[in-house]
């Protein structure tokens, strides 16, 4: 809600004049009579029902009192305190006019004048018992000594957008009455000490949209009644050192958004005892003094996003004692103190989003029991803070705040892709059983393929038993979860069965490469060195897929950074060792594979081709040709498809561009296991020799069904014509 567009708050801000004796009663206060929930549930008001997150604010009154859907919209801060109703509608006010004298070209009605875009030059000649007067998108240049000391009873003066340059020390003499002044969007640079000394009611300052660099010390001198000052969208670089509330203690709302601030010392806040809204958004501040905060006592809402914070001391909100809302977002934080927030009991709201946190830990959170809303850079984030009622972002495309696999199609295709990897495989290797080949060890070495494909769909019915263990509670369970041995050897079969299985294509791909390019060659392996290489490669994808599980210290959780358990994406919080490792893996040994295997198909065709132009049998030749190549160029593609995308993800990720959730979700659990399931497809079931094989087998088995129903034919009337002859 900070976001909101500024002339709205400010339209809402006008109908509340007791902010000061109301700022002890904003506090929203937890009910003693609410039931203690379980973590991941929050009651139903006052009653003694405890509903999940995913009942919460979805749309469906779970609750028989509603109380589910109440309450839904983040009102922190400065928003949650003006939610005021009635404002006086404007066609309802009198038509009347009871100024004497004014410019005709204006609208007045009662005791306000509006002068609003008619060309003038200079404050026009108005009675003086105008009580509002708006002189908005003129051509006023200057404010000289004195032109407004007749408005004896001025209340509201507007002097936006005009380019006002200069405004004379004693410009608002005379203005006893003023409540409001609005002079944003002109073009003032200095304003000298004491402009507004005789203000003595002002509650309203507005100075945003100038390019003013200085604030002089006793600039604010006579303002006791300011409540309300903006400067956003100024050239300032600094604060008064000598403290901003020693003119204004009764000031109790400061934005000083868009400027250029870069400090802030102990002494700037000293006397804003009052103050309950700061807004400091989108400077350059990159130091904040320990005490700079610690007379704000009443402060509500605090935003220090958009700067260059790059850390914080551990007790620097410590007298924050009524803080309901903390931004700081959009800062370069590299480190937060585990201790940061012990003392911001009372926060409903807490902005971190944009923000890397390498030391994320549940305690930082679980001091703030009020806490509804926070927003944090990556999803992930969210299962540290399970007591939260809302946590933004509430997917990373894999999983939700609910559920561990975030939409439907994705537990379909879970099953699915795993039900046809498993047993894909397993009817390819009983088939190759049963079946004998020509070539014993490239039969091996498919079975073999064929047993780490069969890996990846146990990792996926593993993936798919968690989803259904976890649905709608995913949140509350997530941290054990990426931590647990569980997820841990879910990602170690994962990596095993992709990298082995990316060495035997690999290595099978070489192997068909010299039987058809160099048929007459001796370089082709035995039985004894198939067998050594075959034996190498499982030792090798087993320590690639362990080496990440036996030292926590140099990786980290590398296979629980998400709810699959699979490192698919690099960020900042990344270490890195596990970074350094994924580049080596993905990026290194499978992009090299894949040139190996494109490679060899490419020779393997070109050799082929050569070979066919000797025979006379043209025609039969380029239909064989066709059907070889269009088989290669289909493992070729489906080799791509592949491992492509997932270099690619590796490589933005690397590159720190955000990648949306759904894609990693649909690289995890389609295109990761796509090989897996049509490995055997490819390599066996749309072979020509595997269909010849298949055809002889069933066509010896007709002839040996028909041969056995013909003795038994024959054998049934030989023992009819005996038992025939008996009986004669």
């Amino acid at each position: 809600m900070t976001g909101a567009p500024r002339l709205v708050y400010l339209q809402v801000l006008s109908t509340v004049m007791t902010v000061q004796a109301a700022a002890g009663s904003f506090l929203v206060k937890r009910s003693t009579l609410s039931p203690a929930c379980p973590v991941g549930h929050f009651p139903c008001g006052n009653l003694s029902t405890c509903l999940p997150q995913l009942q919460h604010c979805n749309g469906v009154q779970d609750c028989s009192n509603g109380a589910d859907e109440l309450n839904c919209e983040d009102l922190s801060g400065w928003s949650g305190m003006f939610r005021v109703k009635g404002i006086p509608d404007p066609q309802g006010w009198h038509q009347e006019c009871f100024l004497s004298e004014y410019p005709r070209v204006c609208d007045c009605q009662e005791t306000e004048l509006e002068c609003v875009d008619v060309n003038l030059d200079s404050v026009p000649r108005v009675s003086s018992n105008v009580t509002l007067l708006s002189l908005k998108q003129n051509h006023i240049k200057n404010l000289p000594a004195e032109v407004f000391v007749q408005f004896t009873e001025l209340e509201k003066l507007f002097l936006q957008c005009n380019c006002i340059e200069t405004v004379s020390s004693s410009a608002f003499v005379g203005l006893h009455k003023l409540q409001k002044l609005y002079l944003s969007q002109n073009c003032i640079q200095v304003l000298t000490a004491g402009t507004f000394k005789e203000l003595h009611n002002l509650q309203w300052l507005i100075l945003d949209d100038n390019p003013i660099k200085i604030i002089p010390s006793q600039l604010f001198m006579g303002l006791k009644s300011l409540f309300f000052m903006s400067m956003v969208n100024n050239s300032l670089e600094q604060l008064p050192g000598s403290g901003l509330c020693t003119d204004t203690p009764a000031l109790n709302w400061l934005d000083f958004d868009r400027n250029l601030i870069k400090q802030l010392n102990s002494s700037i806040f000293a006397s804003c005892g009052f103050l309950t809204v700061l807004f400091l958004r989108q400077n350059e501040i990159s130091v904040i003094s320990e005490n700079t905060f610690s007379s704000l006592r009443n402060l509500i809402e605090l935003d220090l996003s958009g700067n260059k914070l790059h850390r914080l001391s551990a007790n620097i909100f410590q007298d924050l004692r009524s803080l309901e809302t903390l931004n700081l977002s959009g800062n370069n934080l590299s480190h937060i103190h585990p201790s940061q927030f012990d003392s911001l009991a009372c926060v409903r709201s807490l902005d971190l989003d944009g923000i890397d946190i390498p030391n994320i830990h549940v305690r930082m959170f679980a001091p703030m029991k009020n806490l509804t809303h926070i927003y944090f850079k990556t999803f992930q984030y969210c299962r540290l803070a399970p007591h939260v009622r809302s946590c933004k972002p509430n997917t990373d495309g894999i999983s939700t705040v609910q559920d561990l696999l975030a939409s439907p199609v994705l537990r379909v295709c879970v099953w699915v892709i795993g039900f046809l990897t498993c047993f894909g495989n397993l009817f390819v290797i009983c088939m190759r059983c049963c079946i004998r080949a020509e070539n014993q060890l490239h039969a091996l070495g498919i079975k073999c393929l064929c047993c780490a494909d069969c890996l990846m769909g146990v990792y996926l019915f593993f993936v798919g038993v968690f989803d259904v263990k976890y649905r709608g509670e995913y949140n509350q369970h997530a941290q054990l979860w990426m931590e647990s041995t569980q997820c841990g050897m879910m990602g170690f079969l994962a990596m095993l069965s992709s990298e082995v299985s990316v060495m035997l294509l690999t290595y099978l791909s070489l192997e068909k490469c010299l039987a058809i390019a160099f048929p007459f060659s001796t370089m082709r392996p035995g039985r004894c060195q198939t067998l050594i290489v075959l034996h190498s490669i499982w030792v090798l994808g087993f320590v690639i897929a362990l080496i990440p599980l036996r030292n926590q210290e140099y990786f980290g959780n590398y296979y629980g950074r998400n709810g699959v358990c699979f490192p698919l994406y690099s960020d900042e919080t990344e270490k890195p060792g596990a970074k350094y490792y994924s580049i080596g893996i993905f990026l290194g040994l499978n992009v090299l594979a894949f040139l190996a295997i494109l490679l060899s198909y490419v020779t393997m065709f070109l050799s082929i081709r050569k070979s066919s132009l000797h025979l006379s049998c043209k025609t039969r030749q380029l239909r064989q040709d066709v059907a070889m190549a269009r088989h290669f160029f289909f493992i070729v593609f489906t080799d791509a498809l592949c491992w492509t995308p997932i270099i690619i993800l590796k490589v933005l990720s690397l590159l720190q561009v955000q990648i949306p959730g759904t894609v990693t979700s649909w690289v995890a659990i389609f295109i990761l296991p796509i090989n897996s399931a049509l490995n055997p497809i490819l390599y066996t079931l749309t072979t020509s020799f595997f269909r010849e094989r298949v055809k002889t087998s069933l066509s010896r088995a007709q002839r040996r069904n028909t041969e056995s129903l013909s003795k038994n034919s024959s054998a049934m009337k030989l023992t009819f014509l005996r038992i025939g002859g008996a009986q004669i």
